[in-house]
């Protein structure tokens, strides 16, 4: 004798990863066409991309390590087969198709397209505002050590004299600079540190624009380490202005404070609502014409909560330090990692009705 049942039936009705499960197939479904193009017409049948989508929210939600751990609990994991709508039997994922795909999307927009598409479900349920924005950055720790992977860029690699038995080369009395000298793990990455004080690591830059109304992530870039902030935020308001939404307000801290960004802003009709820095004079830009509003403070109460984004991304997404490496599997990874934090607060903002 033998008994079989269905996942759906040990999932309970209230489990909050049933409400991500139907705001995300509702987001799957309206890419139909794009997934289509990713299918292979020739060879064995392919997993399919959207499934592998869904996997990597998986990861992101549950702060799994890595793509082989993940395969290896598909396999005694019931809650995850249910949200991939894999039966008992069918057979799990191989680490290896994580790989293939991000292969194939590194060069595409299929990644961006989908966090857009979750940006788009959310203004169809009114819970995005198209006025009030706030605009942060954050350092993304790299996937490469510092003292096993920077090498010169023009001289050949240390002697085996020059390293310790871990492998680590020895840089003491050489100064190195993004100029002469990188990583060759990860070539992209770039050599910063956080502040005064700290050490010095190989980072990404990561810009994130917030709606103020619920705290939703409508946009992330990522970059190399020495792009300037106000550069990606322009990047990132001329995005929103070619989908056809016309920021009012913009409020930032004071790494921001800048008379070229601040004109630029104000070139484009939005009022830049920027903390001020102490003894900075900017007039006829910055002035008490616009600190001296209620909504100026109301934008520098909200910008706060872009620090819950950087944090839930860091402590939970798997972004405290990359899982992969290269400047566009990155960003492929940061795109998912945004649509599961927003596909996450729309859960809790209003359940999904199918």
């Amino acid at each position: 004798m033998f008994t079989y049942f269905s996942p759906e039936s040990r999932v309970p009705p209230d489990h909050p990863l049933r409400r991500i499960k139907a705001h995300a197939d509702a987001v799957l479904r309206s890419m139909n066409a794009e997934f289509e193009r990713l299918y292979s017409s020739t060879g064995r049948p392919s997993i399919p991309p959207e499934r592998l989508l869904k996997a990597s929210l998986l990861i992101a939600l549950y702060s799994v390590r890595s793509d082989r751990m993940f395969c290896e609990m598909l396999d005694y994991n019931i809650l995850f087969r249910w949200f991939l709508d894999m039966n008992l039997d069918e057979r799990g994922l191989d680490q290896s198709a994580f790989s293939r795909l991000r292969s194939r999307l590194a060069g595409e927009e299929t990644a961006k397209r989908f966090a857009d598409a979750v940006v788009r479900r959310a203004r169809e349920l009114e819970l995005l505002s198209d006025e009030h924005f706030t605009v942060d950055g954050t350092l993304i720790e790299a996937w490469a050590s510092v003292a096993k992977s920077v090498h010169r860029k023009d001289g050949p690699p240390p002697p085996d004299g020059g390293r310790d038995d871990q492998g680590m080369v020895n840089f003491r009395g050489e100064r190195r600079s993004n100029k002469t000298h990188e990583s060759k793990t990860d070539p992209d990455s770039r050599l910063a540190r956080k502040g005064l004080g700290k050490e010095t690591r190989l980072y990404y830059s990561g810009h994130a624009l917030m709606e103020n109304r619920n705290g939703l992530c409508v946009d992330i870039l990522v970059t190399d380490a020495l792009t300037k902030e106000t550069t990606a935020a322009r990047e990132m308001l001329a995005r929103q202005r070619r989908k056809r939404v016309a920021p009012r307000t913009l409020g930032a801290d004071k790494g921001y404070h800048h008379r070229d960004f601040v004109e630029h802003l104000r070139e484009q009709h939005v009022a830049p609502h920027i903390a001020q820095i102490t003894g900075r004079k900017m007039p006829g830009l910055l002035d008490g014409r616009t600190t001296r509003h209620e909504s100026y403070r109301v934008s520098q109460r909200k910008r706060k909560r872009v620090e819950e984004i950087f944090g839930w991304m860091k402590a939970y997404g798997g972004l405290r330090r990359t899982l992969v490496r290269g400047l566009n599997r990155v960003q492929l990874q940061t795109y998912v990692v945004a649509a599961a934090y927003n596909l996450l607060r729309l859960s809790r903002l209003q359940p999904a009705t199918g």
